[in-house]
């Protein structure tokens, strides 16, 4: 399940229909266009649906849940029943609680987990140019649409599409090395609104197995 996570969280898919020529930004420009919009999000609050497509274009997974992030460094991801698991990001490490399995996994967040694509939201995205390939595109006159590869060949993904509408992240597409794609779309969107402190813990029952990465 944690690397279930680690390798298809945050990814969405968007058919454009009608569409206005493409201006384009690479390179640096993309890296700091793309890192200015991210650090206006103070908070970002929304429900999702993630969807799981294989390399022949057949669904092997869906799942519903919602997301909090906050600046910097708090995460809380909740996926609904049948495939629970709830995921928190203290800003130093991950914490990945699986009920049907009674087990929570900690990860140090270490620079290959601080390049998940969920972490983006609540991480620092200053020095994007150092870890990605950015290149920018508009469509139409609300639409902006990034494409992230990443420099690493550890990567946990291939590439990573973020669209945004009129400021608003909306989508995500994320390709991994065995062509699997993992699609999220949000909704509900709520951005730089309060959130309580409480939201970034767990709360798992007594007796259930803890097991730290690297132990």
């Amino acid at each position: 399940m944690a690397q279930s996570f680690l390798k298809y969280l945050l990814v969405m898919v968007a058919t454009v229909f009608f569409f206005s020529p493409a201006t384009a930004s690479e390179g640096q420009e993309g890296a700091d266009e793309l890192a200015s919009l991210l650090k206006s999000y103070e908070t970002y609050q929304a429900d999702f649906i993630q969807i799981v497509v294989n390399e022949n274009g057949n669904k092997v997974q869906e799942t519903r849940g919602s997301l909090k992030a906050k600046r910097p460094g708090l995460f809380y991801w909740e996926t609904s029943a049948p495939l629970s698991q709830f995921i928190v990001s203290d800003g130093e490490t991950v914490e990945v609680y699986d009920p049907d399995l009674e087990q929570v996994t900690i990860h140090k967040l270490d620079d290959r987990v601080q390049s998940t694509p969920a972490l983006l939201l609540s991480g620092e995205v200053d020095n994007l140019e150092e870890t990605y390939k950015v290149s920018g595109r508009q469509i139409g006159d609300n639409t902006r649409e990034f494409t992230l590869e990443p420099r690493s060949p550890d990567s946990l993904f291939t590439s990573l599409r973020l669209t945004f509408f009129k400021g608003e992240l909306q989508e995500m597409r994320m390709q991994d090395s065995l062509a699997q794609l993992s699609v999220l779309s949000f909704d509900r969107i709520r951005l730089n609104e309060p959130v309580e402190a409480g939201a970034f813990t767990l709360d798992y029952p007594e007796g259930v197995d803890i097991i730290r990465d690297g132990a």
